[in-house]
């Protein structure tokens, strides 16, 4: 499983609207709308590298308001429940 999270700029009168369309796009896991260096940011979790771009360049580039992308692969994912299992178990996180 691939994740990553894609930071989208919007045109402001669509962020709204918008983020319910990007939510709304197969392979997007989650989509919120936030305050900083994006608008709107997705998580998408597709079985395969290739698919991610089909998601950010074939489908979230299509949506009307969408004026740029930044995405970010994840490479591993830490948890709360999994770092609490690990002290449980004796075990310092790796860094």
């Amino acid at each position: 499983m691939v994740t990553a999270f894609v930071l989208i700029d919007a045109e402001p009168s669509r962020v709204g609207a918008l983020a319910e369309e990007v939510a709304g796009v197969d392979g997007v896991a989650e989509a919120y709308s936030v305050a900083g260096q994006a608008d709107i940011v997705a998580v998408v979790r597709v079985r395969r590298v290739e698919e991610l771009a089909e998601v950010v360049t074939g489908r979230l580039h299509t949506l009307k308001g969408i004026m740029d992308t930044r995405t970010l692969v994840a490479f591993q994912s830490y948890s709360r429940r999994d770092l609490d299992t690990m002290w449980e178990l004796g075990e310092p996180p790796s860094r």
